[in-house]
């Protein structure tokens, strides 16, 4: 999905180019029919091969797998979360993210965003 939201469009084979120690070519159609099934993607056919777009803006599929990343890795606790996340790199948060950090929790507490 990544190499979709980069390039706007692409082949299977130039999603297979575009990934580090990439799968094999029918490891990545297979993956593209799955997240096509879903949804996910579509394709067209343009001179004999599928030309592959996403069907999702990158921010609801960010949102949607990080609410999945929660629910299946954290039994939905998003405190859980944030913990696991602050624990495993406080060391190398800025002290302007951590100030933005502070401000959304501000906000949410307050019921804003």
């Amino acid at each position: 999905m990544d190499v979709l939201y980069r390039q706007g469009r692409a082949t299977a084979g130039e999603i297979q180019a575009a990934l580090p120690d990439s799968p094999s070519y029918s490891a990545v159609r297979a993956k593209l029919r799955v997240l096509e099934e879903k949804g996910h993607v579509r394709h067209k056919a343009e001179d004999l091969r599928y030309v592959y777009v996403s069907t999702v803006p990158r921010g609801v599929a960010r949102h949607s797998a990080l609410r999945h990343l929660v629910e299946t890795f954290f039994n939905g606790s998003v405190k859980d979360a944030v913990a696991a996340l602050l624990d495993d790199s406080a060391a190398s948060i800025s002290r302007e993210d951590l100030d933005r950090i502070a401000l959304l929790v501000e906000q949410a507490r307050k019921g804003g965003t």
